[in-house]
């Protein structure tokens, strides 16, 4: 009859949930503010834990641009044309959130909240085995206790050094963003 692995080996399907505020922090403080190929990121990602990507869900905040500031036009303009591309891609999700500023420091707002919403939803519908994050803040305990709860495989995929303790003891699997990882991932000058 074979293998019984083989027969028993179903590919499950899984979504990626990346915070973009985290992912662009970590890939400039430890990694050179590299470009990467998000759809090549997410595929190396799945490929790695063997599960069949249904979507990817992206979150992040538009900068605030202040009346007549060119700067902050410059970087709203570019930012819409990442967004725009990720849009495209497929089975890309973008979700905005807010930016505010805070005792002097940009904070995000309803980025955890949209993205604790499309994980428990998500896992409660059953409409994948895995939950895979790119993210380290704390304010998705909640959000992955309830997965958890509803069967889903958690994985956190985070930089070590930019990380909340309480995220690495709940998930189930961890995985540290590489140097390997991102270099595979980089988007060659030749291409731009």
């Amino acid at each position: 009859m074979g293998d019984g692995n083989y027969i028993h080996k179903k590919i499950e399907k899984a979504a990626v949930f990346i915070d973009g505020g985290y992912l662009s922090r970590i890939l400039k403080k430890y990694f050179n503010k590299p470009e990467i190929d998000y759809l090549k990121l997410c595929n190396l990602i799945c490929e790695k834990i063997q599960v069949r990507r249904l979507r990817t869900y992206f979150y992040h905040c538009k900068p605030i641009v202040r009346k007549g500031n060119k700067e902050d036009e410059k970087k709203d303009n570019s930012m819409q044309k990442f967004l725009t591309k990720l849009k495209r891609l497929p089975r890309f999700e973008v979700s905005l959130g807010r930016l505010q500023y805070i005792n002097g420091v940009f904070k995000q707002k309803m980025v955890d909240v949209l993205m604790s919403l499309d994980i428990v939803d998500m896992c409660f519908e059953n409409q994948i085995q895995h939950a895979i994050l790119i993210a380290g803040d704390s304010d998705f305990v909640p959000a992955i206790k309830r997965a958890k709860d509803d069967g889903a495989i958690i994985h956190l995929f985070y930089h070590p050094e930019s990380i909340h303790t309480e995220m690495l003891d709940i998930v189930d699997e961890l995985h540290p963003i590489t140097e390997e990882l991102i270099e595979n991932c980089k988007i060659s000058n030749q291409n731009t």
